[in-house]
């Protein structure tokens, strides 16, 4: 197996676990919990503008998990989810300290991290945005090719 081929099968794979994740938690947001649970829980958090943070983390999670399994608009998405994942972190983890077993940051840091680095790199070449646009599969820290 090539060196790209063996690369771009790594990103896929991180690609659909991190889709995955972000999937499971919308979906319990949205239907395990409901939204109006969700809104009432992001206000009990002392989240601004409870209802449209609700909806607008949902979207972020389900539908951006689903595009960034599929390999759609990646370095926006990743992009996206380390805002929501940030956001998370400063407004309700940050005061229990690292550890996410006493409500802490560590699980939201490692998400934002991992999107961020997603949109870096970009969605690769076993990707929609391939299709679409091979500069936008190599994401928004593109290295020129003779670095």
């Amino acid at each position: 197996m090539n060196a790209v081929l063996l690369r771009d099968l790594i990103v896929l794979a991180a690609r659909a676990a991190l889709g995955v994740v972000f999937i499971a938690h919308g979906w319990q947001k949205f239907s395990t919990n409901g939204m109006e649970a969700t809104v009432t829980g992001f206000e009990g958090m002392g989240i601004p503008l409870p209802a449209l943070s609700a909806w607008f983390t949902v979207a972020v999670e389900l539908v951006g998990g689903v595009l960034m399994i599929a390999g759609l608009g990646v370095p926006l998405l990743g992009l996206l989810m380390a805002f929501t994942m940030f956001g998370a972190m400063f407004l309700v983890h940050l005061e229990g300290g690292l550890m996410s077993s006493n409500g802490g940051y560590e699980y939201t840091l490692i998400l934002a991290a991992f999107s961020l680095m997603i949109a870096a790199i970009g969605a690769g070449r076993l990707s929609v945005d391939q299709v679409i646009s091979p500069r936008l599969a190599s994401g928004v820290a593109r290295v020129p090719a003779t670095a």
